[in-house]
């Protein structure tokens, strides 16, 4: 039989029916041929977390006999619709083994030991499922002969929340459980498990970021992708506090033996109360009090599960030996502006305010910004210092971080505009999802291309992407240069892309040596 590597990627042999049956530690699975690729969905990594395991760490899935068959994606962990969210009901499955993982192989031959790439999936730590349509990964596996991995991961209340009893970061041990299973199994399925990358957007990215600082997860990957990583790392203090408030919504404490009694579903209902309640929270919220309607979960600093933060765990060389790729798009915020129906009607009184709140330094910080962009109006200053503090200054930290640890990073800007509505979403946030995965009439796409057709330059782009990020899960190296911080050169992802110096280069300075501490309670 021809090979893979003799063949190349684009003339696969179909594999024979011995192939689509892979062994795995908990029993055998059954895969599909789709497209030149074999594809397992659902395959369980770790126990159904109820009952007993509520809101404990993942346990190993129960072993079953006989060969499972593994088409549709597992059902999702316990969340409220949102936006990034969207997907046809129908398809949507019911249960409660959300511990799932997905994978898209070549072939699952054990001899091809093809490089792995695991991506997370964002949506403010309390959205996401590893089944919506906009994360097939077809044409990653495909275009760039990989083996990619997906997976479901608690959320929300389920996964972040901090519980008495229970251990901190449940969702980021869920992701441990996953990497684990990708060690145990994955050669099977024609991935190397000694050359694993893991890569994720938004919450995905601050997933990533803690993996990075996590000792439970060293080892376990050997390459990193963080695109567009937030800034939202809560204090034991904060995480505490935010806690009692959901809690309080359904009249409960804060512990295993009260919530465990509730239905997951109330309790999504209890987080999305509180979100409602922005300014009841100002004076012990502080900096998160205007992002509550976006996330009131976000990964704990507890000294155990994530013992720093990541900015800090890089300083100190933990992922010195993790190469790693970082990024975020240029309007990361106009987003979600346009969506909230905020765009071009801020207030001078709101830029100050935000500017204040937000900035290093405080009324100094917001002075600071004015003479940095001195033509900006009000609409411009809000746009800028949320994605500054929200995803751009902590992504470009989080490399200055790994460099000064010891470690290399290369990193990039998202600079081309969403066809959608006359170009008005900018390079927003999340735009590289539709392009990375090729996914343009699903989900994100669906809001950024608004089912217009596909320009040839967009398609380019889109491979361009997808090359850089297969490249360097093969190489370590995505085809342009390690970021430094004389030069600051970084790849520019436009129509036109180049290799330019950081372009954000006003804001890098307005931030320059802060480090990001976790969020603090403030009353």
């Amino acid at each position: 039989m021809t090979t893979p590597d003799s063949a190349g990627p684009l003339s696969l042999v179909v594999p024979d029916e011995r192939r689509l049956v892979v062994p795995t530690t908990a029993g055998a699975v059954r895969g599909r041929r789709e497209d030149r690729l074999t594809v397992f969905r659902g395959v369980p990594f770790a126990a159904p977390p109820v009952g007993e395991a509520r809101f404990q760490a993942p346990r190993p899935p129960e072993p079953w006999d006989g060969v499972r068959e593994t088409y549709a994606f597992g059902p999702p962990p316990p969340q409220a619709a949102g936006f990034w969210h969207v997907f046809d009901d129908t398809d949507v499955p019911a249960g409660d083994d959300w511990l799932t993982v997905n994978v898209w192989t070549p072939d699952a031959d054990p001899a091809a030991g093809r490089p792995v790439m695991v991506w997370i999936y964002g949506g403010a730590y309390k959205l996401g499922h590893a089944g919506s349509p906009g994360y097939d990964a077809q044409h990653i596996a495909r275009d760039g002969d990989v083996v990619v991995v997906t997976f479901n991961h608690r959320i929300g209340v389920e996964g972040y929340l901090w519980i008495e009893g229970a251990p901190a970061n449940r969702g980021l041990l869920d992701q441990v459980a996953a990497l684990e299973w990708v060690r145990d199994n994955i050669g099977a399925f024609g991935g190397d498990p000694g050359q694993v990358t893991v890569f994720g957007e938004s919450a995905g990215a601050g997933a990533v970021a803690a993996l990075l600082a996590m000792p439970s997860a060293r080892g376990l990957f050997h390459r990193a992708i963080v695109q567009s990583a937030p800034a939202s790392y809560f204090s034991d203090e904060l995480a505490r506090d935010l806690a009692a408030a959901i809690a309080a919504e359904v009249g409960l404490r804060p512990t295993v033996a009260d919530l465990s009694t509730v239905d997951p579903r109330k309790l999504v209902e209890a987080g999305e109360a509180l979100s409602a309640k922005t300014t009841d929270h100002v004076a012990k919220w502080g900096q998160l009090s205007p992002f509550i309607p976006l996330t009131p979960f976000a990964p704990v600093v507890d000294g155990e599960v994530l013992p720093t933060t990541p900015g800090q765990a890089l300083a100190a060389g933990a992922a010195r030996d993790i190469e790693l790729i970082a990024g975020h798009t240029a309007q990361e915020h106009r987003l979600f502006l346009l969506l909230a129906d905020a765009y071009g009607k801020a207030t001078d009184e709101q830029a100050t305010a935000l500017l204040r709140l937000l900035s290093p330094g405080g009324e100094a910080g917001e002075r600071a910004y004015r003479e940095a962009y001195p033509d900006a109006g009000p609409d411009e200053l809000v746009e800028c210092i949320v994605s500054d503090w929200l995803f751009r200054m902590p992504t470009l930290r989080l490399a200055e971080a790994q460099v000064q640890g010891g470690g290399r990073a290369h990193f990039y800007e998202l600079t081309w505009s969403a066809p959608v509505n006359g170009g008005v979403f900018g390079a927003c946030h999340a735009l590289d999802i539709p392009l990375l995965f090729g996914t343009f009439e699903a989900d994100f796409g669906r809001v950024l291309f608004g089912g217009e057709e596909v320009t040839e330059e967009a398609t380019d782009l889109a491979a361009r992407i997808r090359r850089a990020w297969t490249t360097f899960a093969r190489t370590g190296d995505p085809d342009w240069p390690a970021y430094d911080t004389q030069r600051r050169l970084v790849q520019v992802f436009d129509a036109e892309p180049g290799i330019r110096e950081y372009p954000e280069e006003a804001s890098r300075k307005l931030w320059e040596g802060y480090d990001f501490p976790p969020l603090p309670l403030l009353g």
